[in-house]
């Protein structure tokens, strides 16, 4: 937490959401119109400021450290609303902001960036952020993202959600497995996957260990 938050510089912590949401220096300036020395020299003033460092310095771009964190999930509302009351600042006029999206990379790509692409015509600019449903919704709730296209339904009302479409999972296997495998009732497919090689989508199963609960009635271990 930043105690002295209160005592901070108005446009060194707009500066610091635009790092934070961009997730990098770079991308910052861009959205603020300066240039790339003037937003670091501010966020040294404001880590100077706050006592603590905000942002880890990463070969491409930055990531926020939980103090960081905490001062996004203070500051974002209340800026964000000052900006829509005092519109864009003369550096960004005529300029669109963008929209900050995640969610899930194959996603994005097979779906939902195919059905935007015609928006950017309009003059809609987007910025895109991928990853997994619970890291990228609590992103969302610090200010980090403006929408998230998440594959659960989020906890709490902290957040609104609108329901897209249904996901369907199958197994699928190589030709040579599921000849081997045969024509087999579901009560006998656990045992018999037993042996199989299983390629997943993450080290902690969660979608296989979903597929075993609900179709085979079983934990996978």
């Amino acid at each position: 937490m930043v105690e002295q938050s209160h005592h901070l510089d108005l446009n060194l912590l707009r500066t610091f959401l635009a790092v934070y949401r961009s997730g990098s220096f770079t991308g910052a300036a861009q959205l603020l119109g300066l240039s790339q020395p003037t937003v670091t020299t501010q966020m040294r003033t404001l880590e100077r400021q706050a006592g603590r460092e905000l942002f880890e310095r990463l070969p491409r771009g930055v990531t926020p450290t939980a103090v960081a964190d905490a001062l996004a999930a203070r500051i974002s509302a209340p800026l964000d609303e000052l900006a829509t009351v005092a519109g864009p600042g003369p550096a960004v006029a005529g300029r669109p902001d963008p929209v900050h999206l995640a969610g899930p990379a194959e996603l994005l790509c097979a779906r939902v960036l195919p059905a935007l692409a015609p928006l950017a015509a309009d003059g809609v600019r987007l910025r895109v952020a991928t990853g997994l449903t619970e890291p990228l919704l609590d992103e969302l709730r610090a200010g980090r993202h403006d929408l998230v296209i998440a594959t659960t339904r989020p906890r709490g009302r902290t957040l609104t959600s609108t329901p897209l479409m249904d996901e369907e999972f199958v197994l699928v296997a190589a030709p040579a497995w599921a000849e081997r495998l045969g024509d087999r009732p579901p009560a006998e497919l656990p045992a018999a996957l037993h042996p199989v090689p299983l390629v997943t989508y993450a080290q902690d199963l969660p979608i296989a260990r979903r597929y075993w609960r609900h179709v085979f009635g079983r934990r996978l271990s």
